[in-house]
């Protein structure tokens, strides 16, 4: 059974190889001009050599039998292509090597070094630049121009955006951040130059200072540019030119072969039975002629006897070569003649017994079958769990309270809130990359917050709840259209949710520079959190308050205020955030719930023990705050819970036996005006009145800081 199933496998591995090995080859008729240098082909009107070349225009010099380089215009070549109707031009187009401006790059000096123009004139010059071309430049406050340009300055700049330097923010086309670009002008430019402008006193450490500037065909974006190193190193960029003939050129005859599809006695046709078409065109002012093989079955060089055309440009016309009679092709195989002066070498048919035949058909027909058989499960798989993952989504929609989300969206009057506040699970796990454990900010007990970042660029901070209680889902909806109103300048911008998962996810406008409380607490943050920058904070943090208690539509308690639900901004302005206990009130609520609100250490003890959150409520947790930013320690600490105290009863104690001054923060004590911390500590200790009766509202203690920071403000000027 053993030898069976080898003999079998042999069989199998040997008809494949025969497959591959019988792939069509090729050939060009004999040429006793060099058609190769460097492993580039150099296709006729080009040549290498005395009399291979159409005229000196198409000459290539391969220096050190490598390197092939086009010698009018003294540029090493990459490609050279045949015009082709159906596929690239109806012009012949060479790829060239062009120059690289750059400074800074080697010797560090802001000069630049700025080689010759690129010139393709000259009389009888077939060259000119494609529209594909475009001015690149690559570096930081870099910027390109083009010269040698009539009557227009082109060009562009790039900066450098520390800011925008990631690669989530980059991953857009060469649009100015370290790298630009922009088009070379329509017309007929024949020499193109490239300057490279650095302004004085750039001192772009980050980058080395390196700029770099180039024309290229090549497209570059964000992505797979390289650094402006590299292409100093390089010396080049690939630059495109097109090449034609002058339909005033004596020297290319009207070929006699050929259909002119331009001659209206042809009717501007042609069939099957010509096989190579001379045609004219008109590109930016002046017209051409050029000739390329009939793509009804003929392919090959139109410029060379013995390809599809015999050659165009001499009279005698086009003919059909059988290159299967030529003395030693296929000498393996059997050969099989080709239109355009192709063939190909097919292997000899092996002979076999029936039923090894028949059994080898049968091996490949159930190995078809098996692979149909597999990719059609799989396709009935993925459309499968894509149909349970709509119809989940809905059912998760509807119980979350989608309907009724919909409903308030569209009843309320309100212009700041619109449909686009509801998100698709599909938008949130592309923004936070199917929720992955590297975009995580942070983690509660009430659920877990990841960095995402939107379709249309916006960063978010997208909350994922742990538990989701169905008997309040009413009443936080209620919660998402009125938050979703709040707009305040220190508050955290609710900009939507999602309720196609199994619990409902709000989605945060982002705020990059942590919490209050790592900046109080953390030893190796290297932030200065001063005096005046936690008087500003505190001034902001109770202005937010205030609004959401007074100055808003419907009042809002937050419940939960302490330093780690205020965040900070790029420009370090407190922003208030996490609204998962906040509720709404009305003026003919008794304020009593079930639901424990608040961290120990802020939670107001009148609540604690009556289960009634008023406003005062916020105002206790505001007071532990602002001692806090006093005193720069932690509402729980080991020593202060082995006595049995917390910062606000240490600090009320302090405060009655006059040792305030004593427990404030040493790091605020020598430069903080005293009478200012004095101030802010006795408005603190009437925050932290045992009876919320005696403790000012929200506006009062608002007012009150405002008054405080504006004497600091008088006193400086």
């Amino acid at each position: 059974m053993m030898t069976k199933t080898h003999n079998l496998l042999v069989v199998i591995i040997l008809v494949t190889s025969l497959f591959i090995n019988g792939v069509s080859s090729s050939r060009k008729p004999p040429d006793p001009c060099n058609r190769v240098c460097g492993g580039l082909s150099i296709p006729f009107p080009f040549g290498v050599g005395k009399d291979c070349y159409l005229n000196p225009w198409y000459e290539v010099v391969c220096k050190s039998n490598s390197v092939p380089v086009l010698s009018r215009i003294n540029r090493e070549l990459v490609n050279i292509y045949l015009p082709d109707d159906h596929v690239y031009y109806s012009y012949g187009v060479v790829h060239i090597k062009g120059p690289v401006t750059s400074s800074g790059c080697s010797t560090g000096s802001s000069q630049p070094l700025t080689p010759p123009p690129l010139s393709v004139t000259g009389q009888g010059s077939p060259y000119f630049f494609t529209d594909k071309n475009q001015l690149v430049a690559v570096g930081c406050n870099a910027k390109a121009v083009m010269t040698d340009i009539k009557s227009q300055i082109i060009g562009c700049k790039s900066t450098c955006n520390e800011r925008n330097s990631s690669q989530e923010v980059r991953n857009k086309i060469c649009s100015g951040d370290k790298c630009c670009q922009t088009r070379i002008p329509e017309g007929e430019p024949q020499v193109l130059g490239v300057d490279l402008e650095i302004p004085e006193g750039n001192n772009n450490t980050r980058e080395g200072g390196c700029n770099v500037a180039f024309l290229t065909s090549e497209k570059y974006s964000s992505v797979n540019v390289t650094e402006p190193e590299q292409f100093h190193s390089d010396g080049y960029a690939v630059v495109e030119l097109g090449w034609y003939f002058d339909t005033s050129d004596t020297r290319v005859p009207n070929p006699v072969g050929c259909l002119n599809v331009s001659d209206p006695s042809q009717n501007g046709g042609y069939s099957s039975e010509t096989s190579c078409i001379c045609s004219y065109g008109y590109f930016y002012g002046f017209s051409y002629r050029n000739c390329y093989c009939n793509s009804m079955g003929y392919t090959g060089n139109p410029f060379l006897p013995g390809g599809c055309v015999g050659n165009p440009y001499l009279r005698g016309g086009c003919v059909e070569a059988d290159m299967c009679k030529e003395p030693g092709v296929c000498k393996e195989g059997i050969c099989e003649n080709m239109r355009g002066s192709m063939y190909t070498c097919k292997p000899k048919p092996v002979i076999t017994k029936p039923g090894k035949s028949f059994l080898l058909g049968g091996v490949l027909i159930g190995v078809l079958g098996l692979m149909f058989l597999v990719g059609g499960i799989f396709w009935l798989f993925i459309l499968i769990r894509k149909r349970r993952r709509i119809i989940r989504g809905r059912k998760f929609f509807k119980r979350n309270g989608g309907l009724l989300l919909k409903q308030q969206l569209t009843t309320t009057d309100d212009g700041n809130v619109d449909m686009s506040r509801i998100f698709s699970s599909k938008e949130l796990e592309k923004a936070t990359d199917n929720f992955s454990v590297k975009r995580v900010l942070g983690q509660g007990g009430q659920g877990t917050v990841y960095k995402g970042m939107l379709v249309d660029g916006r960063i978010v901070a997208v909350k994922k709840s742990k538990l989701v209680d169905e008997d309040k889902l009413d009443s936080f909806i209620n919660e998402v259209v009125l938050l979703s109103q709040v707009n305040h300048r220190n508050i955290v911008k609710l900009l939507g949710c999602c309720l196609e998962t199994e619990v409902p996810v709000l989605v945060y406008e982002y705020i990059p520079n942590g919490d209050l409380f790592k900046r109080l607490h953390d030893e190796s943050d290297d932030y200065n959190t001063t005096w005046e920058v936690r008087l500003r904070i505190a001034v902001e943090i109770a202005g937010a308050l205030a609004y959401m208690h007074s100055a808003s539509s419907f009042p809002i308690y937050h419940r939960d205020i302490k330093t780690t639900n205020i965040l900070l901004d790029e420009k370090y302005r407190a922003k208030v955030s996490d609204f998962g206990t906040s509720r709404s009130v009305t003026v003919d609520q008794t304020h009593l719930t079930t639901l424990v609100a608040g961290t120990f250490g802020y939670m107001d003890p009148e609540y604690f023990l009556s289960s009634q959150y008023t406003d005062k409520s916020d105002v206790y947790s505001f007071g532990v705050v602002l001692v806090e930013l006093i005193t720069g320690e932690k509402p729980l600490s080991r020593v202060r819970s082995e006595e049995g105290k917390s910062l606000a009863a240490h600090f009320l104690e302090a405060m009655k036996e006059n040792r305030v001054r004593v427990i404030i923060d040493i790091r605020i004590k020598e430069e903080s005006k005293l009478d200012q911390v004095m101030a802010v500590a006795e408005l603190a200790g009437r925050c932290l009145s045992r009876k919320g009766r005696k403790r000012p509202n929200m506006r009062e203690v608002s007012i009150e800081l405002e008054k405080i920071r504006s004497k600091s403000t008088f006193h400086k000027q």
